[in-house]
């Protein structure tokens, strides 16, 4: 895991985007973001098990596996948006940036590779992307059944209740 602060230069949204400037896990930790390596699934399985997970699926995103439609989901990961529950990530293979809004609403991103599992806490702006790669296999983790449900940001999400209990923590 690299964490930084994204450059903003145009450009191809699966670069690096590296303006240098390298973000520490305590400030990730400060707007909710947790990181972990698990080197093991039991490790995996260990953090689901605090956390109360009972689901999980798998997900490839690649060209090869989703054909013509990569591109669109792509750019439709790439979308601001939020989640009213908690998203854990565990990449199991490839890599991929997952991007989030820092205290002043700056973007910061932070490159996951195998191994290394991320929480993202309701309510969080955020948004993903593969790398140039082109290839990431991640496990989705959930309380109940599978629901990923985006929210793309708009001025009526400031009332929503994750959107406020996040504002509130943070």
């Amino acid at each position: 895991m690299k964490s930084y602060w994204f450059d903003n230069e145009v450009g191809d949204q699966r670069e690096d985007h590296d303006s240098g400037q390298s973000v520490d896990t305590d400030y990730l930790s400060k707007l909710g973001v947790l990181y972990h390596q698990c080197p093991s699934i039991q490790a995996v399985d260990a953090i689901a098990l605090e956390r109360c997970y009972k689901n999980r699926d798998e997900i490839i995103v690649s060209p090869e596996k989703m054909g013509s439609a990569y591109e669109e989901k792509v750019k439709l990961f790439f979308n601001e948006h939020l989640h009213e529950d908690e998203e854990i990530r565990y990449i199991l293979d490839g890599e991929g940036f997952f991007d989030v809004r820092g205290v002043d609403d700056e973007w910061v991103r932070i490159h996951l590779g195998k191994g290394d599992l991320i929480i993202l806490p309701a309510g969080i702006y955020h948004r993903f992307t593969t790398d140039s790669k082109n290839y990431i296999k991640a496990m989705r983790l959930f309380k109940d059944e599978p629901k990923w449900t985006p929210l793309n940001r708009a001025p009526e999400l400031d009332g929503n209740p994750a959107r406020k209990g996040y504002l509130r923590r943070n």
